[in-house]
């Protein structure tokens, strides 16, 4: 799998130099992140590549939270990083079997974790963000979670932050169901 590493000051790099073209052709392309990636690196992404604030309908909101944010200093102490990570669980013992894959992006401090919804943006966007492992719990077992290496490619990497990022406040996500 070709891969691309994201840097702090949200550019994309392939083959040891910035992309000077649009980014579209490496949404399946496996990612790295730089050590001093942060949210808002990932921000800066778009400035640098703006084809790719069309790739989520739920993008333009969320950037306009970040535009509302301070240019610095917007941490939270209780988090020593955010983790992007992705699940896939089996369920449905002893109903109909299904199985669900999700990312999800949480804080983390020490062996903790915690749900970022009820957390404002600024709260956390120079924080570092981190790719965790590939979690496999099965029939609703989490205490026996299997975890695995695993990759993300970009296109998770924008759809899935975003998605988290858009219940950061009230907007459309919330109407999804509707």
């Amino acid at each position: 799998m070709n891969k691309i590493i994201l840097t702090h000051n949200g550019q994309i790099i392939y083959n040891q130099r910035p992309l000077a073209s649009s980014p579209l052709p490496y949404l399946n392309y496996q990612v790295e992140l730089e050590d001093s990636y942060t949210l808002r690196s990932y921000f800066q992404m778009f400035e640098h590549y703006p084809v790719l604030g069309d790739t989520h309908e739920f993008l333009p909101g969320v950037r306009e939270q970040y535009r509302s944010c301070p240019d610095q200093g917007c941490s939270w102490e209780d988090v020593e990083y955010l983790e992007f990570g992705k699940t896939v669980e089996m369920i449905g013992f002893p109903s109909e079997p299904r199985l669900e894959i999700y990312n999800a992006l949480r804080g983390v401090r020490g062996k903790e974790s915690c749900e970022l919804k009820n957390i404002l943006l600024e709260g956390f966007l120079d924080i570092p963000v981190k790719l965790g492992n590939l979690k496999h719990i099965v029939f609703g077992d989490k205490v026996d979670v299997f975890q695995f290496e695993t990759v993300f490619t970009l296109f998770e990497i924008i759809d899935g932050i975003t998605w988290e990022l858009s219940f950061q406040s009230s907007s459309n996500a919330c109407n999804v169901r509707r």
